[in-house]
């Protein structure tokens, strides 16, 4: 293997790979095909051979990056089916200057250079997505990472790319078949399990996965198909310590815990993907391609544990010791637990359909037309389920002790058992909800319905030109998209309330262990089938705050585009790269409710909205090609990012003062209230890039990148004076003044985003061939932002900025044996976590390593030639993920432990 491997250096480093790596790895859009049109302008045709395993993925990932006209960062497959990561998340979280958060152990969704999911757009094959989210920010782990060939990361646009982030965009590619050029069956299965158990009773801690491509050509290579299914089965578990927050103890010098969940999660993750790609090319002038991509995501998670009202429950504190301010021990006598037996379920659809046309008319003239069309349905079911000795002021209480550790946990002592099914009933220990149900609700459910629908269509011409530009494209794209979100919830009330009710036999399933805080065992019991069986009674909320919840957004967009490529010499140096402009019209609107009031007391009044607004983008991208394989680019561009769609919404939820009715003064006034605003407008951001670029060939690479971001505006919350002509007094007196004052999301002062990036990709042969086999990348970034989203808070950072990203992964690749452990790190962070009602909140995340490692071997001849073996261990050093509040690492809200997962399998390459 020694001397083929030579040979495949030798050939990589005439040039002659970038066309086959780019045929691989390029997906169908316009803007793909164009970018590959200009890589191969470069090839030189020699011998072809084959390179697999982890030089391919690294080889084929600085070609993409090589080769644009953009400042990019790419993630390329090792072979057909096999992405570096189990995830397409964690796969581009390990590019230089992006960074993942995440969620429930798996990384879910993207920051690029310090700027939250929302200020980058995805793409498939070069058309924008919708979302499983609420919001904008893509959830990648919709998407299977074995049918996608590569991933672009664009740092930096060009006029000619749809759907631009105002962070980057990043374009999710699906194989080319006619441009592979070959018939390839791949399959793949892997078998998964977690080190620390099914931690809930009745729940499983085994997965797998499997996974099959096809590619083939017919009719002499005019037509071409590309199929790919992949399943997926994961098992994944926390351990969960969750604090309510840490008032001050009676000194009012120390702080102590107001209470406390606990709680072990156990979920199981079932998700069916499906791509499909049908390429036609009857002549050298005429291309046909039709895209098709489908996933089914369905996430059953089940949550048991005790939630403790301590200090804020009125338990006092006794036998209490301090340290460095915060109570680090002590007792609470009389705490009332609600034991907590609860489930979240996801069921979401992703569709989604492209088809590509592109003819040469001649004489360098080529039409283009693109039509996409995606849908998201997504439902949740968020259910609550409590029990405890007995409703509010009745049944035995708890007299424990706690201890914090060295990580901020608080660990219990209990005397109370809490498995005991003669003692833990279904009913209401605290009361909660006793304003709707008397004598408090037994739980709650919450069932969100959302539907993200996107239709666009693109046509553009383009002319071939010589003398400094190689061509022009003017072009035009037209998207509708709506989104729309339907909130029901409702309270849960056992029958047989207002007394305790017995939990039935039939939905009782064991015990499960809360050791890890010092709890002991606790009834488990199935709170879907209770629901199911009709053991509760469902009761509407019709609080205004929960009519409020659900939205409709509209956005019509309008983007006209001109871009000029250049392929020219500025004082003997090649010089390429682009310039241009969109001009980018949008037409968006909202409908919602406004509402007021609680229970038969609430009222309500429809509501809407919109803007329309135009925005000139211009951009420029150049690239300098020095000698040696090196070059120097720049770039600048004006960019947006749409708001969030929750921030859009024309919901009010507002209030009336019948004893301010005669008021005239403004700060006096009956009405109040706070909402969306549909007439908000971009996040709007000048952006300055340099980048320099050291290539070895296709094997190895340096860089050294800087940007600077001018936000122009920003989006905060602001107490604005609004018109509420129309809305309801609900029969009170008319008042005299109308206006008053809405909380609401307004564009206000922006600010700066700068940094550095470096990142190295190093195969140790180019040094001594003693090394050959081991290689490293490695890159880093540090941000930093002057801009402050929360005004009266100047100390807050904006969501999703590390001001430090690093990643490091050795690997080691020879005679059919292969080894790779990776780092990510990220220093600490604003990250948006779920909250109370299932709401967003924002926490502090402490800065966290994640190392995953892999090994494997694949058989290059034999009767086992093609066959690969695997073992991958994620989250190799258990890093949990922290969270804590008002900046002060001493007040975790948050501590969570994953545990390792591993997974072993086989790929099978005809």
């Amino acid at each position: 293997m020694t001397t083929e491997f030579s040979r495949r250096r030798a050939w990589l480093m005439t040039g002659g790979a970038t066309g086959l790596a780019l045929a691989f790895a390029l997906g169908g859009s316009a803007h793909a095909q164009a970018t590959a049109s200009n890589a191969a302008k470069d090839d030189t045709k020699v011998e072809e051979i084959v390179v697999t395993g982890i030089r391919k993925g690294i080889e084929g990932a600085i070609t993409l990056k090589k080769s644009s006209s953009s400042i990019v960062e790419a993630v390329s497959a090792e072979d057909i089916g096999k992405l570096p990561d189990v995830s397409i998340a964690e796969s581009i979280a390990r590019l230089p200057g992006l960074t993942a958060q995440r969620l429930d152990g798996r990384a879910q969704v993207i920051s690029i250079r310090g700027l939250a999911p929302d200020f980058t757009t995805a793409l498939l094959n070069g058309r924008e997505q919708v979302s499983t989210g609420d919001n904008r920010g893509v959830e990648f782990d919709q998407y299977p990472s074995e049918l996608l060939s590569a991933v672009v990361v664009y740092k930096t646009p060009d006029a000619g790319l749809i759907g631009q982030g105002l962070a980057g965009t990043a374009d999710m590619r699906t194989v080319r078949p006619l441009a592979f050029g070959k018939r390839a069956l791949a399959v793949g299965a892997r078998y998964e399990w977690n080190d620390i158990g099914a931690l809930n009773a009745g729940t499983k801690a085994h997965g797998n996965r499997v996974s099959i491509s096809y590619i083939d050509q017919f009719m002499d290579g005019k037509l071409g198909v590309a199929l790919g299914f992949a399943h997926m089965e994961s098992p994944y578990q926390a351990e969960r310590f969750n604090s309510w927050g840490y008032p001050t103890d009676a000194s009012g010098k120390n702080l102590v815990i107001g209470g406390a969940k606990p709680y072990v999660q156990s979920s199981m993750l079932k998700r069916d993907g499906v791509m499909a790609t049908v390429e036609f090319a009857p002549t050298d002038r005429f291309t046909s391609t039709l895209d098709g991509f489908y996933s089914k995501f369905k996430n059953h998670q089940i949550q048991r544990g005790v939630e403790l009202p301590l200090v804020w429950g009125g338990v006092p504190l006794t036998n209490a010791t301090a340290s460095n301010g915060v109570v680090t021990s002590g007792a609470f006598n009389g705490v009332k637990g609600v034991v907590r037996n609860d489930g979240n379920n996801r069921d979401a659809t992703i569709k989604s359909l492209g088809w590509n046309n592109q003819f040469k008319a001649g004489d360098g003239w080529t039409l283009t037309s693109d039509l996409s069309w995606s849908k998201v349905d997504r439902t949740d079911m968020v259910l609550e389920s409590y029990s405890g000795t007995g409703r509010s002021g009745a049944g035995a209480t708890d007299n424990m002790t706690f201890n914090v550790n060295g990580d901020g946990e608080t660990i219990f002592k209990s005397t109370l058992n809490y498995a005991d099914p003669n003692t833990i009933k279904l009913t209401s220990p605290q009361g909660w909800g006793g304003d709707i149900i008397s004598g408090g609700q037994d739980g709650y459910l919450n069932q969100p319905h959302i539907v993200d629908e996107l239709k666009a269509a693109r046509f553009a011409v383009t002319r071939a030109l010589d003398d400094g530009l190689s061509s022009v494209e003017a072009g035009f794209n037209y998207s509708e998209r709506t989104k729309d979100l339907v909130n029901d919830e409702w309270f849960l009330r056992a029958k047989g309330s207002p007394a305790s009710v017995a939990i039935p036999s039939s939905a009782i399933l064991g015990s499960t262990s809360l050791a890890f805080v010092g709890l002991g065992n606790v009834i488990s019991y199935d709170p879907f089938a209770l629901v199911k069986s009709g053991a509760y009674d469902l009761v509407r909320n019709p609080n205004a705050d929960v009519l409020v919840k659900s939205w409709g957004v509209e956005e019509k967009v309008a983007v006209g585009y001109l871009k000029a490529n250049i392929d020219a010499e500025l004082g003997g140096v090649p010089v390429t790269g682009n310039f241009g402009f969109q001009l980018v019209h949008t037409d968006q609107s909202s409908t919602a409710l406004g509402a007021s009031g609680t229970g038969t007391g609430v009222i309500q009044t429809k509501l809407s909205g919109g803007k329309k607004y135009l925005d000139f983008l211009p951009s420029m991208n150049l690239q300098f090609r020095l000698p040696n394989e090196q070059s120097l680019r720049f770039a600048v561009a004006r960019t947006l990012a749409r708001p969030r769609m929750d921030q859009m919404r024309a919901s009010t939820n507002f209030g009336y003062d019948p004893s301010k009715s005669s008021s005239t003064n403004i700060n006096f006034s009956p009405w109040s209230g706070s909402g969306g605003n549909p007439a908000l407008q971009p996040w709007r951001a000048n952006a300055y890039d340099v980048s320099y670029e050291k290539y070895f060939g296709r094997q190895a690479y340096v860089s050294l990148a800087a940007f600077y971001k001018d936000l122009k505006t920003y989006v905060y919350d602001q107490s604005v004076i609004y018109d509420f002509t129309g809305f309801p007094t609900g029969g009170n007196p008319a008042p005299v003044l109308r206006q008053g004052l809405l909380t609401t999301p307004q564009n206000g002062k922006g600010g700066s985003l700068k940094g550095v990036e470096f990142a190295a990709s190093m195969p140790f042969a180019l040094l001594t061939p003693v090394l050959d086999g081991f290689g490293v990348q490695f890159s880093a970034s540090y941000t930093k932002s002057s801009i402050q989203p929360n005004p009266g808070d100047p100390s807050q950072p904006i969501p999703g900025l590390s001001k430090t990203v690093a990643n490091l992964t050795g690997y080691y690749e020879k005679n059919g044996f292969s080894f790779r452990v990776s780092d990510r790190y990220r220093s600490k962070f604003l990250g948006e976590v779920t909250g109370f009602g299932n709401g967003r909140n924002y926490r502090q995340v402490k800065g966290e390593s994640v190392v995953d490692s892999q090994i494997g071997y694949t058989f290059s001849d034999g009767p086992m030639n093609g066959l690969s073996l695997l073992v991958q261990v994620n989250n190799l050093t258990n890093e949990p993920f922290v969270t804590y509040q008002n900046n002060d690492p001493r007040q975790v809200i948050d501590y969570q432990t994953y545990g390792r997962t591993y997974l072993v399998g086989l790929n099978y390459k005809f």
